[in-house]
């Protein structure tokens, strides 16, 4: 019997020692911060600070009211910082009410990792691509230090909520009343994430969707949309490295989804009936983002080998995955956008309205999805059983072979 259990026992330790190190590291990585690069997939109020803000009924679900999010709630961005125990990101470029303490979003909504050379206005796209992405955050490490260290005496009236160690009353004098003394370096330093967090946060990527369609858009043949990829992915590996130059360690890197099933591409593109399969989906567009995702996955396993010190993990959120809107097959409308209003002898007249039961769709706007879809996809991916390698969220800062 004690022969038979040695045998076993050694049997065991054997099996544990042939595991991949990732099953072995069972400690949580307690991420400080996200710094999140993206597009509307993930955009928090990117684009909303500097085009103006998602109108109503976007937000409706959980926050109540317009939040920056094309969404009728959450984005798997806010359930990844919640299942961290981290506060939802704030926009990089909102400069109202933001608390970049715990990360930075620097997404927004319309983004291409290659730049598209036009404006929002002519294509829809946003000018702020990944490489100016990376800008932003490029600058922001820096001087978000100096902004935490280096701090200067300023009086504040009492009233304004600060909590400052020093009250100063003056009187006999038009500033008669009573005043806040406070260091605005420590206002700051309760603002900015600290150095550690640059290190030793998740940097997500949730980007490239649109350089497909943008290529679809302006009438390019999947053939040759597929053809501009390997550049596509060689600008993101490159942006990668960089944020690896700067410290980053950890990475998220989700890949896209299937465009062939969004209202928006539908409305926009012929497809012959031959080219959609049963779910009501166009075949070649399916296809296109499988491609890319293909070479998503080849360039992670690169940049696996050139940054070895990194724990780079590639999400599969593609096999996780209109309510508002106005006319047509889909209920979209290219001209008039989830919220849109059309006027009748002179009254402005909500047409674009959102379905009763957000929750029981899967697609918001025919672009983005209800905040019940990313809830679902969240939940496929936090486990890491869509993930390359197999490793939980809360486990992504282990490095992988």
């Amino acid at each position: 019997m004690e022969s038979h259990s040695s045998t076993m026992l050694a049997a065991v330790l054997t099996l544990l020692v042939s595991l991949p190190a990732v099953s072995l590291a069972s400690a949580s990585c307690n991420f400080p911060a996200i710094f999140n690069f993206g597009d509307s997939n993930s955009d928090t109020g990117g684009l909303s600070a500097v085009f103006g803000q998602a109108r109503s009924p976007h937000g409706e679900t959980f926050f109540h009211h317009p939040a920056g999010r094309y969404c009728d709630g959450r984005l798997v961005i806010d359930f990844i910082a919640k299942s961290l125990g981290l506060p939802y990101l704030s926009a990089y470029l909102d400069s109202v009410g933001s608390n970049f303490t715990h990360g930075a979003n620097f997404a927004t909504a319309g983004s291409t990792i290659r730049p598209q050379n036009t404006t929002l206005q002519q294509s829809g796209f946003s000018p702020i691509s990944l490489n100016v992405q990376y800008n932003e955050f490029y600058d922001f490490l820096p001087r978000s230090q100096v902004a935490r260290t280096q701090g200067h005496n300023t009086f504040y009236f009492i009233t304004t909520g600060l909590k400052c160690s020093t009250t100063l009353t003056i009187v006999n004098s038009e500033a008669e009343g009573n005043y806040l003394l406070c260091n605005v370096g420590g206002v700051f330093e309760q603002l900015m994430p600290k150095a550690e967090a640059f290190s030793r946060g998740l940097h997500t990527f949730d980007i490239g969707q649109n350089d497909l369609t943008a290529g679809l858009f302006m009438n390019m043949s999947v053939a040759q949309v597929k053809a501009i990829v390997p550049d596509v992915l060689d600008q993101f590996k490159k942006v990668i490295k960089y944020v690896h130059s700067q410290g980053g360690r950890n990475f998220w890197i989700h890949n896209t989804g299937p465009v062939g099933c969004l209202p928006y591409v539908l409305d926009r593109l012929p497809v012959l009936v031959s080219e959609m399969d049963r779910h009501g989906c166009a075949t070649p567009f399916n296809e296109l983002a499988q491609f890319f995702n293909r070479g998503l996955k080849h360039s992670v396993v690169q940049l696996r080998k050139e940054l070895p010190s990194a724990a780079i993990t590639y999400v599969d959120v593609y096999k996780a995955k209109a309510c508002c809107g106005h006319g047509g097959k889909y209920n979209f409308n290219v001209h008039l956008g989830c919220g849109g209003k059309i006027k009748v002898h002179g009254k402005e007249i909500l047409v674009a309205k959102a379905c009763k039961d957000p929750s029981v769709w899967v697609n918001w706007d025919g672009v983005h999805y209800t905040e019940a879809a990313n809830k679902k996809i969240f939940d496929q991916i936090v486990d890491g059983s869509l993930s390359d390698p197999p490793v939980p969220l809360k486990m992504a800062c282990h490095k992988h072979q």
